[in-house]
């Protein structure tokens, strides 16, 4: 028995249509599953939770993008019995790329059925403090809260690109002319004229400590992609325990203009002013909140967060 997960809105519908064409599939090769759609944002965290709360084996498969995997993964509530499929339909599918997915759905599902290509891929976490006035008055203290991520998490300039592709025009109109690849770049070089790079303090595995004068962003990756193809940290390996950092302090606008093109074929790093880092767990705390996301799912602005790397702890079929 497989649950499926469709996301009928991913990439201005195609989620939809592209469920179409594996319904036939299952069908034929006569597959017992359950469909749940997800009809608003909360929806697949819900469904993922039912789901695998049962105690029981799990196979589940997520038609969706990026954000509908992230989704899933806050409602998992057992990792050892979960194995899941994924057939990307959102904009970026920086998890697609990064995982090499064959590229055509049906092909996909056909693998996925199969159960014998399996890929056992990092978790990351990312605990960040919460700087609501009311949920701090009501605690009498700061609260801290957490978010699983797959792809990366970040915070600063990265993060406020993804904020605001989630509400873009731009993003709808891109993705009908199968352009959606474009829609970070586009909202990425309008996000540079207004981000203002502030003071940051990285303490990395508990120990080696790194003081940004002036952190424009940095991005916690598990792969080398995100963005819709920024190749920010090209070495980074899904399945070593360790994540990668890309930190991008003071460098002029010019630059960046210069800097952001080279980050899809990841030769940023000739650039002054932009490190790689490595390590399994990272503290990271600001002179003032800026925008973070987890696969780039945004909701909070923070001045302190963590993030570590559970090693090999979800199971994918590929």
């Amino acid at each position: 028995m497989y649950h499926i997960i469709m996301n009928p809105t991913s990439k201005s519908g195609r989620g939809l249509s592209i469920w179409q064409t594996l319904k036939p599939v299952l069908s034929e090769r006569n597959i017992s599953y359950v469909l749940h759609e997800s009809t608003c944002p909360g929806d697949v965290t819900e469904l993922t939770r039912q789901i695998t709360s049962t105690g029981q084996k799990v196979d589940l498969i997520l038609l969706g993008g990026d954000g509908t995997v992230n989704e899933a993964l806050q409602g998992i509530t057992d990792f050892d019995n979960i194995s899941i499929g994924y057939i990307p339909t959102g904009s970026s599918n920086d998890l697609a790329r990064a995982l090499k997915l064959e590229p055509h759905p049906v092909e996909l599902l056909s693998r996925i059925l199969e159960g014998t290509h399996v890929h056992m891929v990092d978790l990351g976490i990312l605990t960040y403090k919460s700087n609501s006035e009311e949920t701090s008055r009501l605690h009498h203290r700061p609260t801290y809260k957490s978010r699983y991520f797959i792809v990366s998490s970040g915070i600063g300039f990265d993060a406020a690109v993804c904020k605001e592709a989630l509400s873009s025009p731009i993003k709808d109109t891109l993705n009908k002319l199968k352009l959606g690849k474009l829609t970070y770049l586009c909202i990425a070089l309008k996000q540079l004229f207004t981000a203002k790079a502030i003071s940051c303090k990285l303490t990395l595995d508990g120990s080696r400590s790194i003081f940004v004068p002036k952190l424009l962003f940095s991005t916690f990756m598990n792969h080398p992609y995100e963005g819709g193809g920024f190749c920010f940290c090209p070495q980074a390996d899904n399945s070593d325990g360790l994540l990668d950092l890309c930190v991008v302090g003071d460098l002029s606008k010019l630059l960046i203009l210069f800097a952001l093109p080279t980050a899809f074929f990841g030769k940023h790093y000739i650039f002054p002013k932009i490190d790689h880092y490595t390590a399994s767990s990272i503290h990271l705390q600001t002179s003032a909140p800026l925008w973070i996301h987890t696969d780039g799912e945004v909701s909070t602005k923070s001045d302190q967060i963590s993030i570590s790397c559970l090693k090999q702890r979800i199971r994918f079929l590929v």
